[in-house]
């Protein structure tokens, strides 16, 4: 399965519809252990995001990806927009001109992704963030393009692994971000970070 810009219309389309179903679980995630906003704010962008996209696939992947990361950042509130907004622009440069893209190209633009998010949060697999969904889909799909498995089977592979990723936070302490003032209370809550970094992959495994 080739990812076209086409694909990748479809992935952030799919995704700001599953943000949006899922608007309120993430809010009552973030309530357990932070402002309660990831949902609204994570929705208010990405509609804003669904709003500029162009009609057509005629713009490179490139170009749209990091439009969307600048789009994150002027809408999202809180820490979500600069790691979402970083992330989505990362990922972007490592893909400017594709029209086409190979399970080779969909890795390298992940692991910018994974890699925006950890320069700007500084946060490690096990600190109860977005990386513990991330990092192990990355992982999961670089396994399984390897093993000559097709992208979009590698793809589902990958979700899988960021759904596990984000429910194995309920047992973690919180080392980063607002949840970590909290300590040993953050025990028992699965990180709302964790869970919307899911979605977006689940989006993109949806999306071919």
């Amino acid at each position: 399965m080739p990812v076209t810009t086409a694909t990748l219309l479809n992935w952030l389309r799919h995704a700001a519809a599953l943000i949006h179903e899922q608007r309120d679980r993430l809010n009552d995630l973030d309530a357990a252990i932070g402002d309660a906003d990831h949902g609204a704010n994570l929705d208010r962008g990405f509609a804003a995001v669904v709003e500029a996209l162009p009609a057509g696939p005629e713009t490179d992947a490139g170009s749209l990806l990091k439009a969307v990361g600048v789009r994150l950042i002027a809408t999202v509130g809180g820490a979500s927009g600069p790691l979402y907004g970083t992330a989505f622009r990362r990922a972007g440069m490592q893909l400017e001109g594709a029209q086409t893209l190979v399970g080779q190209d969909v890795l390298t633009a992940l692991q910018a992704f994974l890699d925006g998010i950890t320069a700007i949060g500084k946060a490690e697999r096990g600190d109860k963030t977005m990386v513990d969904a991330l990092a192990p889909a990355v992982t999961t799909l670089a396994q399984a393009l390897g093993a000559e498995v097709a992208l979009d089977e590698a793809l589902r592979r990958a979700a899988d692994a960021a759904d596990a990723g984000a429910l194995a936070t309920v047992p973690m302490v919180a080392r980063r971000g607002r949840a970590a003032y909290l300590g040993e209370r953050s025990v028992g809550h699965q990180d709302p970070g964790a869970t919307s970094a899911a979605l977006i992959i689940r989006a993109l495994a949806d999306a071919g």
